[in-house]
């Protein structure tokens, strides 16, 4: 059963990632696992999740030379994850490949963060442009890379859909939020319906869910609204 809700947990004590964990269900979600918590409580966090039957993304966002992130990988693919973030750059996103060859790791290429808008991207001094086009441009690239998939904003998900290096891919979700949730930190962001019907395969949701009185419940409140 494809597992349409991942859960992000960044918690810096492992009695609260492992409270998060016991409050969930995974028949129901996936969960990433951030640098907060993978820096702040090590790798055995990875065993935490797996012994308690969990499919896990890490979220590294990994970016250096070729020969150090296909390292990296190799080394991080021994935990049988199942998805990792690199940036998209495709000279990253290849080594990232090289290193997952032997796994079942799926590499997941980073597009373009949907904490940041096109005055963020000035800042950065980033290619001008449209910032959904330039989703799409990253996107492309990096499935052209080998890239299992991307992380894109509900907003982008049609059109990456639409492109033919997308084919068999992932679209990865974040910047989604319930009906009345508060947006945090997120600036390009849509509803969990909205990014489904738009053709993302799995959404990442955090505080609305680890937050809630009931993370349960509130994970099978998202399914209904996007069933609906």
């Amino acid at each position: 059963m494809t597992k349409l809700i991942i859960v992000a947990i960044d918690e810096h004590d492992k009695a609260s990632f492992n409270r998060i964990l016991d409050s969930l269900d995974p028949n129901l979600c996936m969960v990433k696992i951030g640098s907060v918590s993978f820096n702040a409580l090590g790798h055995d966090i990875i065993y935490s999740a797996a012994g308690k039957g969990f499919d896990i993304f890490l979220d590294l966002k990994l970016y250096d030379i070729g020969a150090t992130v296909e390292a990296a990988v190799k080394g991080i693919a021994k935990y049988e994850l199942d998805f990792l973030t690199v940036h998209g750059d495709p000279n990253v996103v290849k080594a990232a490949k090289e290193g997952a060859a032997d796994s079942n790791l799926k590499i997941l290429a980073v597009t373009i963060l949907t904490s940041l808008d096109r005055e963020d991207l000035n800042a950065n001094m980033c290619k001008p442009g449209n910032i959904s086009d330039l989703v799409v441009e990253r996107a492309d690239r990096a499935f052209q890379a080998g890239a299992d998939g991307v992380i894109a904003s509900p907003l982008e998900s049609k059109r990456i859909r639409g492109l033919v290096s997308s084919s068999d891919k992932l679209i990865v979700t974040p910047g989604v939020r319930p009906e009345g949730a508060e947006l945090g930190d997120q600036k390009r962001i849509s509803t969990p319906g909205v990014a489904i019907k738009n053709g993302s395969n799995h959404i990442v949701v955090g505080r609305p869910i680890i937050r809630s009185s009931d993370p349960k419940a509130a994970a099978h409140n998202i399914l209904t609204e996007i069933n609906s």
